[in-house]
C-alpha cells in the first residue's frame, strides 16, 4: 500500500517512552523509538542489517544502539559506528534514521526522508499537555482494521446514536443536528450543530434535567488521520462561553495496511485533582473505544479486506461525507506526491 511520505504521523504518547524505549510498526516497518543522553529523542529502523534481529532487544552505549545478536553499534543517525570483529565497518552496514519530535505530549515521525521533515505541518494539539487550569487523560489500543476506516468512523459522528449506546448515546440529540462539512487547504473540518435540545449525555450533571441547550460536535482532519474534536454544551441561546467545550485528540497511525494504533484524548477543566474522575474517564473511554467502536470497524472492514473501497460502492448517507472527502483529500496528496518523484 502507498502512504502519504510527506506528512506526521503519531508515533507514540511521550510517557510511553521509558529507558529502554519502544518498538511499534509503523507505515509497515519496525521503528524503535528512544531517548538519548540528553532528553531528546532518536528513531531507528528496528533491525539490524546483518542477521536482522531488533535493535530494541539489544543494548545501549551511550547514545549508541547494540545489536544483541552480534554487537553491532548503531548511532542515533543510523550509521555503524562499531563492529566487535574487525576495525572495518561492513558497506551497507547504515540503517535508516527517521525524523521524530516531540510536541504536546506526542511524538511525531516523519513518513518521508528526514531532511524533507517540516515541523510547521504539525498539527496543533496544545491543549493536551496539562496546565494550572486543565487536566488530560488519554490512551491507545490497536485496531484490527485499514485507517482510512477509523477516519470513516471519526468524520461521521452519526453512528454515536447506534453504536455508543452504552457510553455516549442518549436522548436522540444527533437527528436534531445539521451536519456541515469546510475545507481549508489540506484541512477539513467535519462539524454538527444541535440547537435547542435536551440536555446529552456529556453535560448531565452540568445542567438541569429539564434545560434546553445547543450543543456542538466539531471535528478537524489533517492528514493522514490527525483528528481534533470539540464537543461543546452552552445554554440554549446563550454564546459558548456561558457552556463549556471538551477537547479532545483522535489520530490515527498505520500499522501496516491491515491494522491501525489509535490514540485519543480527553481534556477536562474540572475535578482535576480527583484521580476517581481519571478513572471514570478512562474506563468510559476504554468502553467506548475498546467495546463499541472497534469491534464495528473490524467487523465491517473483515467484509471488504483487501478490496478497493470505491469498488465496492459504498452508498452515500449525506451525513458521511466527511469520511470520503477525507479519502479523496489524501488520494490527491498521494498523486501529487508520486508525480514528483
Amino acid at each position: 500500500m502507498s502512504w502519504l511520505r510527506n506528512a506526521w504521523y503519531m508515533a507514540a504518547w511521550a510517557d510511553e517512552i521509558g529507558d529502554a524505549g519502544l518498538s511499534r510498526k509503523i507505515l509497515d516497518k519496525p521503528v524503535f523509538l528512544f531517548r538519548k543522553q540528553d532528553g531528546s529523542l532518536a528513531a531507528l529502523l528496528d533491525r539490524c542489517p546483518h542477521r536482522f534481529a531488533p535493535l530494541s532487544i539489544g543494548d545501549r552505549d551511550g547514545d549508541n544502539v547494540v545489536c544483541g545478536y552480534h554487537g553491532l553499534a548503531f548511532s542515533p543517525e543510523g550509521r555503524c559506528v562499531h563492529n566487535p570483529f574487525a576495525a572495518r565497518i561492513p558497506a551497507g552496514s547504515d540503517i535508516p534514521a527517521f525524523a521524530v519530535e516531540e510536541r504536546d505530549g506526542i511524538l511525531w515521525l516523519w513518513g518521508g526522508d528526514r531532511e524533507s521533515a517540516n515541523v510547521e505541518l504539525i498539527p496543533d494539539f496544545s491543549f493536551i499537555p496539562d496546565t494550572p487550569y486543565s487536566r488530560t487523560v488519554h490512551g491507545y489500543t490497536l485496531m484490527k482494521a485499514n485507517y482510512e476506516y477509523g477516519t470513516d468512523n471519526l468524520l461521521d459522528l452519526s453512528h454515536i446514536e447506534f453504536v455508543h449506546r452504552g457510553t455516549f448515546a442518549g436522548r436522540g440529540v444527533i437527528f436534531a443536528g445539521e451536519h456541515s462539512l469546510r475545507v481549508d487547504g489540506d484541512t477539513l473540518h467535519s462539524n454538527w450543530w444541535m440547537p435547542d435540545i435536551p440536555t446529552p449525555h456529556v453535560a448531565q450533571g452540568v445542567f438541569p434535567p429539564e434545560a434546553r441547550v445547543d450543543h456542538w460536535l466539531e471535528m478537524r482532519w489533517n492528514a493522514p488521520a490527525a483528528m481534533r474534536l470539540h464537543v461543546g454544551v452552552t445554554p440554549h441561546g446563550a454564546g459558548r462561553e456561558a457552556g463549556f467545550e471538551v477537547p479532545q485528540a483522535h489520530i490515527l497511525t498505520p500499522a501496516d495496511e491491515h491494522s491501525t494504533h489509535y490514540f485519543w484524548s480527553s481534556t477536562r477543566m474540572n475535578d482535576l485533582d480527583n484521580p476517581e474522575v481519571d478513572a471514570m474517564l478512562m474506563a468510559l473511554f476504554g468502553e467506548a473505544f475498546d467495546l463499541e467502536d472497534k469491534p464495528m470497524i473490524e467487523a465491517a472492514y473483515a467484509n471488504v479486506r483487501g478490496k478497493d473501497f470505491w469498488q465496492e460502492k459504498p452508498v452515500s448517507l449525506g451525513i458521511d461525507q466527511g469520511g470520503a472527502r477525507a479519502r479523496r483529500m489524501l488520494e490527491a496528496m498521494r498523486a501529487r506526491e508520486a508525480a514528483s518523484q
